[in-house]
């Protein structure tokens, strides 16, 4: 290859391509990758009977929402020009079935209604699809007998689609404009879609959790939504390990009709994240799930890393590995950011 091929130097001249790294406002200039507010998502939980917004040890400065504090939240999302918002219920009772997932005045249902009341169409309103929340035993799905090995219960994938089905209209019933499918159940996202259409629920779109890897950094979420799981969710979630699968999964998603399709864990697969936006004719999006969160936040700290720096380093990286949407629990936080780095101190606006 020539030198001009290169970008225009001359036969035995040094190439610097340190040129273009001189300054922030070069720097800036010629950036491939721009995080922007719209594209973030905000993860939150709201607690049934809560009063008042209860801190999760786990995640600091991230809190279990009362109704009214959700709401609250939800404007400032709008105000901060956020692309959506996604709801996760923690509620006082659960039972084998997750029989509140699409009881009415179940939590997630009421805080869908009182969102939507309150922002419109204003923000993206985002429900999780899944029974973990609801259920006493923790799984995302219905457990049945396993017919090969007696005396083991197992999540049983077709009695769990009934139940997504349900969950799903009485979501769509409350308001929810994208729903979140989470459990990684086989033919979820084609089950929700026909009982979806068969109510007249055309316009309800529809975010499969197409690559969803098992993973130990879910353990702050778990603590959020108060979780009952005892053991793992090895059976029906990813294996790290693997990467062919995750095609897989989203190939069959598309074919079943998501209108968007996700990885999580971000951060650990972007190698996965690149493959699914390379083959995706429709928009990816990817989950900076709550263990990725709490290692920023953890180390920030004590004072080993800089935080505002590791946040936006996390996104940015996130971003140019193909999602267009990106759900990260930093999000406000990130509007601030970058309008700081936008708009430098001393700096005219």
């Amino acid at each position: 290859m020539t030198g001009a091929a290169l970008g225009g130097s001359a036969p035995g001249a040094v190439r610097r391509p340190r040129r273009l790294r001189r300054t922030p406002a070069l720097r800036r200039l010629v950036a491939q990758t721009r995080l922007h507010p719209a594209d973030l998502v905000l993860p939150v939980f709201v607690k049934e009977g809560a009063s008042e917004p209860t801190p999760i040890e786990s995640m600091p400065g991230v809190v279990q929402h009362s109704l009214d504090s959700l709401v609250e939240e939800a404007r400032r999302c709008v105000t901060a020009g956020l692309g959506g918002i996604m709801l996760f219920g923690v509620p006082l009772t659960k039972d084998a079935v997750g029989s509140g997932a699409d009881d009415p005045e179940g939590i997630l249902n009421v805080a869908t209604r009182a969102v939507v009341d309150a922002v419109g169409d204003d923000l993206v309103v985002m429900t999780d699809l899944c029974l973990d929340e609801f259920t006493d035993h923790g799984h995302c799905g219905v457990l049945g007998d396993d017919p090969q090995r007696p005396g083991v219960r197992v999540v049983d994938n077709d009695a769990t689609l009934e139940r997504y089905a349900a969950m799903a209209l009485a979501q769509a019933r409350s308001g929810a404009h994208v729903l979140g499918l989470s459990g990684m159940m086989d033919g979820q996202v084609g089950h929700v879609r026909a009982a979806l259409d068969a109510e007249g629920f055309t316009d309800v779109a529809l975010l499969a959790y197409a690559a969803k890897y098992t993973s130990a950094l879910y353990g702050p979420f778990r603590d959020a939504v108060e979780s009952s799981l005892e053991g793992d969710r090895a059976a029906y979630q990813q294996d790290p390990a693997n990467a062919a699968e995750a095609q897989v999964e989203t190939l069959l998603d598309l074919q079943e009709g998501a209108d968007i399709v996700m990885v999580k864990p971000a951060g650990p697969h972007l190698d996965v994240l690149a493959t699914v936006a390379g083959i995706s004719p429709v928009p990816v999006a990817a989950y900076q799930i709550s263990g990725e969160y709490s290692q920023i936040v953890a180390a920030a700290e004590r004072g080993w890393i800089d935080r505002d720096r590791a946040v936006l380093e996390s996104l940015a990286t996130i971003k140019r590995a193909g999602a267009g949407i990106v759900l990260t629990y930093f999000a406000i936080e990130v509007v601030g950011l970058l309008r700081d780095a936008a708009f430098p101190a001393g700096a005219e606006r």
